[in-house]
């Protein structure tokens, strides 16, 4: 499938099952699959006829949806050893969705060995398109998004998923605020200036394989906190995306002295 098929193929998804059910979930159809982590039959039914449509586009390539992997955690062993594979989450932001939240995505990202290489964003309530191709750049609702330009000696706007650090400060910069509380509107938000570096706790790789390489397409960079390049099989420890590979030089350090000390 091209870009612009995959990019239709959410929109489909979106609008026959996620986008009638966007403020008129019934009783019964959202569950928590822990305590305080909310899936909605929306979830199950996109997740089911994405990965469906990518089996059958791709035999040969893996897919590993959120769904699918917290019913079976083993999906995500030897990731690291797949030359190609998918990501599917079919409705990232899911307590935004419940809420009634236009703050919510559809995203699929492709991996071919070891790194991100195309990425989908399909946000149906703003209905804006994000989408990124390895060396080809990031795109929103078709026009090329600039590289960002960040003074990174300056006061720059940090955002986190990582509740405890919502309102701390790391060393010469504002206090941390709470993210978009979605990957699928956080990266495109970092990507188009909203913010200018994200700090996650969590590296699930239907999360982050999509935004990563938005993100990578305009000039900035996502690391993991010990420093490393952002690995999509790597789903422990935390991520720090910046607008620019600037911004990661001078947050990076600052964040790993800050995990050091609380």
């Amino acid at each position: 499938m091209d870009t612009d098929a995959v990019l239709t193929m959410l929109r489909e998804v979106a609008a026959e099952v996620v986008t009638p059910r966007f403020r008129a979930l019934a009783e019964g159809e959202v569950m928590e699959k822990n305590p305080g982590d909310l899936v909605t039959v929306a979830d199950h039914e996109a997740e089911v006829i994405l990965t469906r449509r990518l089996r059958e586009a791709y035999p040969d390539a893996v897919v590993v949806g959120e769904e699918a992997t917290s019913a079976d955690p083993t999906l995500l062993q030897g990731l690291a050893d797949v030359d190609h594979w998918f990501t599917v989450d079919p409705v990232d932001g899911t307590k935004n969705f419940v809420h009634g939240s236009p703050d919510h995505a559809v995203m699929v990202g492709e991996v071919r060995g070891g790194q991100p290489v195309r990425g989908w964003i399909w946000q149906p309530a703003h209905e804006r398109a994000f989408v990124a191709e390895r060396g080809a750049g990031a795109y929103a609702d078709g026009r090329r998004i600039p590289d960002r330009t960040v003074d990174a000696d300056g006061p720059l706007r940090g955002v986190t998923s990582r509740r405890r650090l919502v309102g701390t400060a790391l060393p010469g910069l504002p206090p941390l605020e709470l993210t978009w509380v979605c990957c699928g509107v956080d990266y495109p938000q970092l990507a188009t200036g909203g913010a200018d570096y994200v700090v996650y706790s969590g590296t699930m790789p239907w999360d982050h394989v999509p935004g990563t390489l938005l993100v990578s397409e305009v000039g900035g960079a996502a690391r993991h906190l010990d420093g490393t390049p952002y690995r999509p099989h790597q789903t422990s420890g935390g991520l720090v995306a910046s607008a620019t590979t600037g911004v990661a030089d001078r947050v990076g350090p600052l964040l790993q002295d800050q995990a050091r000390v609380g």
